[in-house]
């Protein structure tokens, strides 16, 4: 098994080698990068470029270890019990599999993709330490114990909101994915927009770039908001030039609502783009 990335992801040289070693290591994959960067994208394109079915827990600040291995639910045996439903005889009727228990029992060796682990509380990586390492849980109202067939390719994705455990990331294969220089991301715009002109291109890029260098902006537009853009400028059949517009006035560029996300952004890129183009 190995990932060379697909027709719909472009992925760097040191982003496959990443992937391969941790498959090969058969340890879970870190990945860490700044939002719309493709964290998530890259375990459905696992799946995809090796014909492996995709499992994915979206973590919550909410969400709680024991739901990817398993919950018992005991209030509806407790009401089934007073009503005297024969099911309550089986233990096993209200024990509802999470995504690990799913993972580890598939038939076909899966993609599990735990998506930004770092939402949860700073004790859930730690209470999946044993589970990851080992690839087996036990459950104790049955007394089975569930056992990994085939090791899982884990990917599990973090925004740094929060520091993960020491423990947990000694247990995992790192990589840190850099946002796409201008080449890469030309390429990236290719895949979504094979008949994009190249003058718009250029235009549309040296716009977003600069739009990203503005120093102290709150949230820099991602590769996504990018693609959003594109499509509003070929949707409204925007020109090359109308991206660079003469009037200072006229500091943000066409459509910005898709790049830039709120208003503190917008007034900081007029305020520096005007003064800019004043000292010229």
């Amino acid at each position: 098994m190995r990932f060379s990335g697909t027709a719909a992801y472009v992925a760097t040289s040191d982003l496959t080698t990443a992937v391969n070693a941790a498959i090969v290591l058969e340890r879970p994959l870190l990945v860490k990068g700044e939002p719309g960067t493709g964290k998530t994208v890259l375990a459905e394109e696992i799946a995809k470029g090796l014909g492996a079915p995709l499992m994915t827990w979206n973590v919550k600040s909410t969400t709680k270890a024991q739901q990817g291995l398993y919950e018992y639910d005991a209030v509806s045996r407790l009401r089934d019990s007073q009503l005297g439903d024969p099911r309550v005889s089986d233990i096993g009727n209200y024990i509802r599999r999470g995504k690990l228990w799913d993972a580890f029992t598939a038939p076909e060796r899966p993609v599990l993709l735990i998506d930004e682990i770092d939402k949860a509380d700073i004790e859930f990586p730690n209470d999946l330490l044993t589970e990851l390492d080992r690839m087996e849980f036990h459950v104790y109202e049955t007394g089975e114990t569930i056992r990994a067939e085939r090791r899982p390719i884990v990917i599990i994705t973090s925004n740094n909101e929060k520091e993960l455990p020491d423990a947990f990331l000694r247990r995992c294969f790192f990589h840190y994915i850099k946002f796409p220089d201008k080449d890469t991301m030309a390429q990236i715009v290719d895949v979504h927009f094979p008949d994009l002109k190249k003058e718009l291109l250029a235009k549309a890029l040296e716009t977003f770039y600069e739009v990203r260098d503005v120093a102290g902006l709150k949230k820099k537009p991602s590769t996504s908001e990018l693609l959003d853009w594109l499509k509003l400028l070929l949707a409204e059949d925007i020109p090359p030039e109308a991206l660079r517009a003469k009037d200072p006035k006229s500091a943000v560029p066409p459509l910005h609502g898709a790049l830039l996300k709120n208003e503190q952004d917008v007034h900081l890129f007029e305020r520096l783009v005007f003064m800019s183009r004043n000292n010229r």
